[in-house]
């Protein structure tokens, strides 16, 4: 817990020095619900199509911030300064991950009241909150392994995202179904359980399989 807390608060600072991710996720949320919201042929939108605009928004915005998540490590030596010191390696992908989470987390405070404003008619409920920390696991921990992939080829803005997004298809498709009812007028409902399973299925999934390939990928 301590070296994953040193790689965290390294993750962290690196990014309040630098303002790489977070700022250009944020804004190109926001530029794309001001682009539907004069684009689409309507005042406002809800349910399924509320749903989607939303989901896939905030996951073409999270590609921004995978593209850049491993970068300053390859270009300054963090790789092999993590291969020399006796430390878990995981702990460094555990770290990733969850700085990558706290970029999503971010970037949902600025969008949200964004979305809400410029597109969406039924006011926003606190259960959509619980699908998007799912499919923001799903999406961090994917993300974060792909990264780690594409980083390592010259084409890694083009790369990253061509692998991350199929795997991310599942997510998408639940998350959107999990959110329709509760971005619709007169549904006093929840998300339908069915959806939520699935999206802790899958990140449990993941995560496992991350876990495992991690160390032996680091080697590589």
């Amino acid at each position: 817990m301590t070296v994953l807390g040193a790689l965290l608060r390294k993750e962290l600072r690196i990014e309040l020095r630098t303002l790489e991710a977070v700022p250009g996720m944020s804004l190109f949320a926001v530029t794309t619900f001001i682009v539907f919201h004069f684009g689409l042929d309507r005042p406002t939108v809800q349910g399924d199509l509320a749903a989607g605009v939303l989901v896939v928004t905030l996951l073409f915005a999270a590609m921004l911030g995978i593209n850049r998540l491993w970068v300053a490590d390859e270009e300054q030596g963090g790789f092999d300064a993590v291969l020399l010191a006796p430390i878990d390696r995981t702990s460094l992908f555990v770290a990733k991950a969850v700085a990558m989470l706290v970029y999503l987390i971010v970037l949902e405070v600025v969008a949200l009241p964004a979305f809400a404003f410029l597109l969406l008619e039924p006011p926003l409920r606190a259960e959509l909150l619980v699908v998007l920390a799912l499919a923001d696991f799903g999406i961090a921990v994917i993300g974060t392994l792909i990264g780690a992939l594409a980083v390592k080829t010259r084409a890694r803005d083009l790369i990253g995202p061509l692998l991350a997004l199929p795997l991310l298809v599942p997510v998408v498709i639940a998350a959107a179904q999990a959110s329709q009812p509760l971005l619709s007028n007169g549904h006093h409902g929840g998300p339908e359980a069915k959806y939520l399973l699935l999206l802790g299925l899958y990140d449990l999934v993941f995560a496992l399989i991350a876990y495992a390939v991690f160390d032996p990928l680091l080697e590589d």
